[in-house]
């Protein structure tokens, strides 16, 4: 049967195909692709181009980006949606604002006495509800290797997150997915980091002590250290790995594990060390960072 929306699709990806040259490029940069298939490859290389139709990039003043920045950017966005069936998961925006630094934006906080504070904060990175994602740059430049960081995940993952309304740490899960079982790990891991914050504000967490900050920002952190350092979420709560595993229908740690046995660039690393590689070719409040 002829479908409209299959016809657009193809006729997008025929009018702006990614050259070789250019997917080689995006490879080097981020580290986090190494071990994909050539057709999960293939798979992100077209989503990629479909995201930068559909949404629109605005730089501000004193950034400028050339093709292979938009298509690295669009990549790492794709990335998580790469095991999923392409059911327009980046609904409710069609903006990302790029800074060329860390912005200042205002903030207003009613505390549990009914008193309103409002001051302005730093952030490298928000996701409105029904609106733009914001980015800074060095930030999106930053989020491509091992390391557990990666902003632009970050911010996407608030946006799957405020699919069912307000950002809550809990976005749609699929049918074969519990959510007593969802709920269990993440708030487990939850309340253990906040227990140990709450004894020592300075204590060395497993991951970002700002999962912490309240269970939208921990399934955001957790969405990031998922894809960038699955070994280390996996080993400090193996519980909220399976789950995101279960979500994003994706196993970096088992794709890690691959590289760590099979390619020279992964074999020396420690778990205990991050992973830094030039990359191998392998087969309404807002939201704020």
């Amino acid at each position: 049967m002829w479908s409209f929306s299959a016809w657009r699709r193809k006729r997008i990806l025929s009018r702006h195909p990614v050259g070789d040259d250019s997917w080689a490029v995006v490879r080097q940069r981020l580290p986090i692709l190494d071990g994909l298939s050539d057709e999960e490859q293939q798979r992100l290389r077209e989503r990629a181009v479909l995201f930068l139709h559909n949404k629109h990039l605005s730089t501000l003043p004193g950034l400028e980006l050339d093709h292979d920045d938009r298509l690295a950017l669009a990549t790492l966005a794709e990335l998580p949606l790469l095991g999923l069936a392409d059911l327009n998961w980046y609904q409710g925006f069609h903006e990302v604002i790029l800074y060329p630094d860390d912005f200042v934006s205002p903030q207003r906080h009613r505390d549990s006495g009914g008193v309103e504070h409002e001051w302005d904060g730093e952030h490298s990175g928000e996701a409105w509800q029904q609106g733009p994602v914001i980015l800074a740059w060095p930030g999106v430049q930053a989020s491509g290797g091992w390391e557990g960081y990666n902003l632009v995940i970050h911010e996407l993952a608030h946006k799957l997150d405020m699919l069912g309304g307000d950002a809550n740490g809990l976005p749609p899960l699929h049918r074969d997915m519990s959510t007593p079982d969802w709920a269990a790990a993440m708030q487990q891991a939850f309340d253990g980091m906040n227990a140990t914050l709450d004894a020592d504000p300075d204590a060395q967490t497993a991951i970002d002590p700002y999962a912490a900050e309240n269970p939208a920002e921990f399934f955001a952190v957790t969405s990031e250290y998922f894809f960038n350092a699955p070994d280390l979420l996996d080993e400090a709560f193996p519980a909220v790995y399976a789950q995101l595993r279960l979500f994003y229908r994706q196993d970096p740690l088992a794709r890690l594990r691959r590289l760590q046995v099979e390619h020279p660039d992964y074999q020396d690393s420690s778990p205990d060390e991050p992973i830094t590689t030039n990359g191998c070719n392998g087969n309404d409040a807002g939201i704020h960072l």
